[in-house]
């Protein structure tokens, strides 16, 4: 007489039949897939005894039911990973998913891709553009402005002072006079083109013009010693009376030599004399 083989739940005659050892139990088919068969994580259903099961840390899953969460990739044969949400995803997947966001089109900048890094913050290659003129900055030096990144170009025509006299950015350096901003360049002589920052120069009818160049070509010459009026120097005051100019200092009695600036005087010819010197002519 043969010794019984029976299935732990329902008492069945195993011999000859398809069991599931489950816990040190035999246990046929169909018991199994009724009392003892781990639930599919994925699609809630019993995993049976003719499914291949795969599981990880306490979860279960048919085989054709382990994909990428994102992709649906199968995996039962492929790296993976488990997200604390509980989703599981294939390595593309889950490294996009941790990958940092590109700020210019906020999707996943893969690693190993040509792509810009700026405080902690980091953008496509592609996608770390010029705000004014939309071009990728690449490796050209780069200003901002607020959160507005601009290619140096464009910041200068957009932000930087532009010179009094081209009219062009002034992108380092230059200088100011009567609170005008002008390129070093531009700020010279009218007439010799020689550079007046750091010298003396006059500015005559919107013009500048160096001291020699002015004394030449522009100011007027004093009736008395003929020399020019530049307004330099000794010669500061000046003495005009109908269309001539003196020097203060030159504006004396031609005969007394009394100087007569603030004082009465005649003029006969090219000279001036003191009222009391012009009765003796």
């Amino acid at each position: 007489m043969t010794d019984r083989f029976d299935c732990y739940y329902c008492r069945d005659n195993l011999h000859g039949k398809k069991y599931v050892k489950k816990d040190d139990k035999h246990v046929c088919t169909k018991c199994f897939d009724k009392l003892c068969a781990n639930t599919c994580a994925e699609c809630r259903r019993p995993i049976g005894a003719d499914s291949k099961e795969l599981h990880h840390k306490n979860r279960y899953w048919h085989e054709d039911c382990f994909r990428c969460a994102k992709c649906s990739k199968a995996l039962a044969s492929e790296s993976f990973s488990a997200r604390d949400d509980g989703r599981i995803m294939c390595g593309k997947c889950s490294s996009r998913e941790d990958g940092n966001r590109c700020q210019g089109c906020y999707k996943v900048v893969m690693p190993g891709s040509q792509n810009v890094e700026y405080k902690n913050k980091m953008w496509h290659e592609e996608c770390f553009t010029c705000f004014e003129c939309k071009q990728p900055i690449r490796t050209q030096s780069f200003l901002t402005k607020g959160d507005d990144i601009f290619c140096a170009p464009c910041h200068d025509k957009k932000f930087a002072k532009k010179c009094f006299h081209c009219k062009q950015p002034i992108t380092s350096g230059g200088i100011s006079y009567q609170d005008q901003p002008w390129h070093s360049e531009c700020f010279v002589c009218k007439t010799c083109n020689k550079p007046l920052a750091g010298t003396r120069f006059t500015c005559y009818e919107n013009c500048n013009y160096c001291v020699d160049c002015y004394k030449t070509d522009v100011a007027k010459k004093c009736n008395g010693c003929k020399n020019p009026i530049t307004g330099f120097g000794h010669g500061t005051n000046v003495v005009n009376y109908e269309g001539y100019s003196w020097h203060e200092y030159c504006f004396n009695c031609k005969k007394c030599c009394l100087s007569l600036a603030n004082k009465r005087f005649v003029i006969n010819g090219d000279h001036v004399y003191c009222p009391d010197c012009a009765k003796k002519l």
